[in-house]
């Protein structure tokens, strides 16, 4: 089919809402809409949420673009999705979600990840410091462990985003992506570690897992009658296979040579160099194989808790802030970050641990938590506010310092940004590079990662997956 003026529709399911953004074919963002869903903490460490939801808003996003944008549906070509990573959506054979969603930074699997690095596996050579308790693999063991009856009723086990495409095209797939980094899965030594399943007591746990992997950009399918009719959208529309917010937002980066890394900063953030040789680092993740560039390997520093805690501050405690910001008309968070920027560095000796969901790298500690030390009667809401970005900053610093000296030098990375007072302020990126010897670059837009899309540069064309 040929298009006089093509569109491509980008899906970004992240913690707090879904962004769909239309694009023309040059990259040229020509509307957004964002629908929040809401998380359920059942517990300390806990989280979860509806993914009816996410289709609901889904739905209601992509709506709400086509009419910003003045775009008809028949001219939209594409539809991509991506989404967190380790989100576990339980199956049944029809097709329907027997629980809510093991949201990725649920780390009730602690004693379980515990268990599987115990067991000294030779997969475990991507995770040198530990097993992460956000992963899929402990997560399916703590479900086999404490929820039997879901566990053994679930026909597939998916992740957010690949769940999103099932609902958009009907055809149950995995992505490359998601799996080689988050469960395991290698394809240059076979695919499925199965004696590693076995060896931590998900014998047979393959089974429910679909059977097509796709690369980001194949063709997953063609969105369905029903969901073409719900969203406002052509039937047949091409559905190009997505990943991981993240990793999917390097190519929109232009991460895809050795020698690169992006630097993602939303909810949680990432570190991600790409390399072309096998490196294993204690306290990082991977190198995780062909999971972006086929033949090209990607390392992965996170923190759990970043721009999540900048949006736990704001919503419970900034309540002067947030009655300023209406009075004004502006986002709370600028009101936030112009009394930040006039505290000192350093915050008058405040301190903060970013760790409100446990550490991810370089401690792989899930046990800690977070902390707000050195409070005296002379800090205010600033001094906390200024101290939790410098806290995320150092986080992020202390992950580049241990690759740095283990002979992973990452220079001048790609930065994007999901976290509102991220992209809008001058503290967060300023107190940013006040950490030892980090300059890093900005793409043309500062958008978190939707499949494919971030420029970065006025003359060079984004990518599409697909």
């Amino acid at each position: 089919m040929t298009f006089e003026k093509p569109y491509l529709c980008a899906v970004d399911a992240g913690t707090a809402s879904i962004r769909v953004g239309l694009f023309d074919a040059k990259g040229r963002p020509i509307a957004f809409s964002v629908k929040e869903y809401a998380t359920v903490f059942p517990k300390p460490g806990w989280a979860e949420q509806d993914p009816d939801e996410w289709w609901r808003c889904l739905v209601a996003a992509t709506r709400e673009s086509l009419k910003k944008g003045d775009v008809n549906p028949k001219d939209v070509a594409a539809i991509s999705v991506d989404g967190t990573s380790s989100t576990v959506v339980c199956l049944d054979e029809n097709g329907h979600h027997l629980r809510s969603a093991l949201l990725w930074m649920d780390n009730r699997s602690s004693l379980q990840s515990q268990q599987i690095f115990n067991t000294n596996h030779p997969v475990l050579k991507r995770s040198l410091a530990g097993v992460s308790a956000e992963w899929m693999i402990p997560k399916l063991l703590w479900l086999k462990d404490n929820d039997a009856d879901t566990f053994e009723r679930t026909r597939y086990f998916m992740e957010q985003a690949d769940y999103l495409t099932y609902r958009l095209t009907g055809l149950f797939a995995l992505s490359i992506n998601h799996i080689t980094h988050r469960w395991f899965y290698n394809d240059r030594q076979g695919g499925w570690p199965v004696d590693f399943y076995n060896a931590i007591g998900l014998k047979e746990v393959v089974r429910k897992f679909p059977t097509r992997i796709l690369r980001l950009g194949e063709l997953a399918g063609e969105l369905s009658s029903a969901a073409g009719e719900a969203m406002g959208l052509r039937p047949g529309t091409r559905v190009a296979e997505g990943g991981c917010d993240a990793y999917v937002g390097m190519l929109g980066l232009d991460v895809t040579k050795p020698g690169r890394a992006a630097f993602i900063a939303g909810s949680s953030h990432l570190v991600l160099p790409i390399t072309d040789k096998e490196i294993n680092i204690k306290g990082i993740f991977g190198a995780h194989p062909d999971c972006v560039i086929p033949g090209l390997f990607v390392l992965e520093g996170g923190q759990v808790s970043s721009g999540s805690i900048v949006k736990w501050f704001k919503d419970n405690f900034a309540v002067e802030e947030r009655a300023e910001a209406q009075r004004r008309n502006i986002d709370p968070y600028d009101v936030l970050t112009e009394k930040a920027a006039k505290v000192p560095i350093g915050s008058e000796g405040l301190i903060v641990m970013d760790y409100w969901q446990g550490n991810r790298n370089p401690y792989t500690d899930y046990r800690v938590q977070g902390a707000i030390w050195g409070l005296t009667l002379k800090h205010r809401a600033e001094h906390v506010f200024r101290a939790i970005l410098e806290g995320v900053a150092f986080g992020t610093e202390n992950i580049l310092r241990t690759l740095s000296e283990n002979g992973l030098h990452v220079g001048r990375p790609r930065a994007s940004s999901g976290c509102r007072c991220m992209q809008t302020s001058a503290t967060f990126p300023s107190t940013f590079r006040s950490s030892p010897r980090r300059p890093s670059s900005a793409p043309q837009s500062v958008r978190r990662p939707a499949p494919g899309y971030t420029r970065t540069s006025p003359r060079r064309r984004a990518t599409w997956c697909g």
